[in-house]
């Protein structure tokens, strides 16, 4: 999922403001945490379907093993109302349920008590709802390939996994012992999935069953299938599995493109500690919609051009350097798919970070200049329209701007910190801290607190919270070579460093919300303080 610039940052963007927006029951049951899903934590996965390509249906069961952490009787599961349950049950017996929306409570004859284990598995069939843009809305598609073959692929972040399949709906809980993903579609056609890939079984029907295992805990959009006439290839890299699916006419485009994903993987690695999914292999898969960071099986759509499809988002060449779904989707393996938020309010702690991973990898591939020439091109993508962080509890997610607004947010932290050892020994921290770890936007703030021995709540406030970027007021005293300067803020209390650079000398100073003077001699009448580029804010 790409920065948005129009069309690229309209699936994070709302008409209205947040304070605008009218939230339903609805809303509530998809985004909230109450009894009826904190009482239990989900421990696997195992789906089972059967996915038609001309009746564009799925028939199947999840079986979906759980652990009680309070005695309940009810637990909510989730399922789009236009899918229907075949039936739900828990070993011979049929459980009770009713629906409200897409929210599916199921009863159980007597209490679950508290630390036992328990597994129910809940068949369903339908027709899944079909995007009609994939990624920027949620849904399968169902294309041809150039030899009139299906290729079919899904993509349901934001609008909610339980579209194609049921589950617990909720960033909030990952099947801790991973799934099972076992796709069964015409003969002709492959499935793959997340995570290795355990065999193909001839049902006798027209049919065959492609089964994949995924090891660790995923979240519940990463969960995919993919379904074409894909060639494979691939090799082991640094004692990494890299494997790439893609459609036969492509495969020579590929394996040229797909070189791009070794220099990657040696920056990221360095950068942000070791491949987060060694047990489940990197995959590569080509999908007909643009990309999603589908874990360990991310999917590619950028038709093996360099850039966003041939366009270079910073308009300033660097993204030409670089196949961008390359390199941001797999940046979703570290921030993402291994530290998730916990509500999609939160989202930025994907999307900031992974674009800001793509800042990295410029510095990695082209040097420290080229990589702040990348972020500060992304500059003119923000749109400060509302908050980044969207509405707890409602499934909703905040301003696009958590993309470029995000990364020059991380960027400015930086330089904050002023220290490139120090800011490259946090970055790891963090991700090696959060690793597998489901978090939220004050755990990250707390993190970079205690790891720079300074407070930077009022920062990340006013970046997250607030539209308004910093602004720095600078004035000339009259008669006096002296000026003054103070941050402009929504948030009090606002302090933060300010590179200025006036003639060819750079001047670092502390700053706050009030005015503060510079001294400097022989200072002349056409004299002006400039700040640099290195901080994301605004200048008077």
């Amino acid at each position: 999922m790409k920065y948005k610039i129009l069309l690229v940052f309209a699936l994070f963007s709302f008409l209205n403001t947040a304070a605008q927006e009218n939230f339903s029951r609805k809303d509530s049951l998809h985004g909230g945490l109450r009894f009826e899903r904190n009482c239990y934590d989900v421990v696997r996965y195992d789906l089972n379907i059967r996915i038609n390509p001309d009746e564009k249906s799925i028939v199947g069961y999840n079986e979906i093993g759980f652990k009680v952490l309070e005695t309940t009787s009810k637990i909510q599961l989730d399922l789009f109302e236009n899918m229907q349950i075949d039936s739900i049950l828990m070993g011979r017996g049929k459980l009770a349920y009713t629906r409200e929306y897409n929210a599916v409570f199921v009863s159980f004859p007597s209490p679950l008590l508290k630390g036992t284990e328990n597994k129910l598995r809940f068949y369903y069939s339908g027709n899944p709802t079909i995007a009609k843009n994939a990624p920027w809305d949620g849904g399968f598609v169902f294309k041809k390939d150039s030899n009139n073959k299906d290729w079919i692929a899904v993509a349901v972040q934001g609008t909610g996994s339980s579209l194609w399949y049921p589950c617990k709906d909720s960033q909030t809980d990952e099947p801790d012992g991973g799934a099972s993903i076992k796709v069964a579609v015409p003969n002709g056609l492959m499935n793959v999935s997340n995570g290795r890939f355990k065999g193909k079984e001839d049902l006798k029907d027209g049919y065959s069953r492609w089964d994949w295992e995924v090891r660790n805990p995923i979240n519940n959009y990463d969960l995919s299938v993919n379904i074409g006439d894909y060639i494979h290839f691939g090799e082991t890299y640094k004692k990494l599995d890299l494997d790439y699916y893609v459609l036969r006419e492509n495969e020579a485009k590929a394996r040229v493109q797909f070189e791009q994903v070794k220099p990657m993987l040696d920056c990221f690695q360095t950068k942000f500690g070791t491949y987060p999914f060694v047990e489940d292999g990197y995959k590569l898969v080509e999908t007909p919609y643009l990309g999603m960071e589908h874990q360990s099986a991310v999917a590619y759509g950028n038709k093996y051009k360099n850039g966003y499809l041939g366009r270079d988002l910073s308009d300033t060449g660097i993204g030409l350097l670089f196949d961008y779904i390359i390199i941001h989707e797999s940046g979703h393996e570290w921030f993402g798919n291994s530290i998730t938020s916990k509500d999609i309010a939160d989202m930025w702690i994907h999307e900031g970070f992974t674009m800001y991973a793509e800042v990295v990898y410029v510095e990695c591939e082209y040097g420290s200049a080229k990589a702040q020439t990348y972020i500060n091109g992304m500059r003119k993508n923000v749109r400060n329209d509302k908050p980044i962080i969207g509405q707890y509890g409602v499934n909703n997610e905040g301003s696009g701007d958590m993309y470029p607004k995000g990364a020059l947010l991380l960027n400015t932290l930086r330089h904050v910190i002023n220290d490139d050892a120090k800011w490259w020994k946090m970055l790891l921290k963090y991700s090696e801290t959060y690793r597998h770890k489901i978090i939220d936007t004050p755990t990250v703030i707390a993190f970079f607190n205690a790891e720079s021995g300074r407070n930077l709540s009022p920062i990340f406030n006013q970046y997250l919270k607030h539209t308004n970027i910093p602004l720095i007021e600078v004035r000339k005293l009259a008669n006096s070579s002296n000026y003054e300067y103070r941050w402009k803020t929504d948030e009090a209390h606002f302090e933060m460093p300010v590179e200025f650079q006036i003639r060819n000398k750079k001047i670092r100073l502390e700053a706050t919300n009030s005015w503060k003077t510079l001294h400097l001699a022989h200072s002349k009448n056409t004299d002006q303080l400039i700040i640099t580029n290195l901080f994301y804010i605004n200048q008077i």
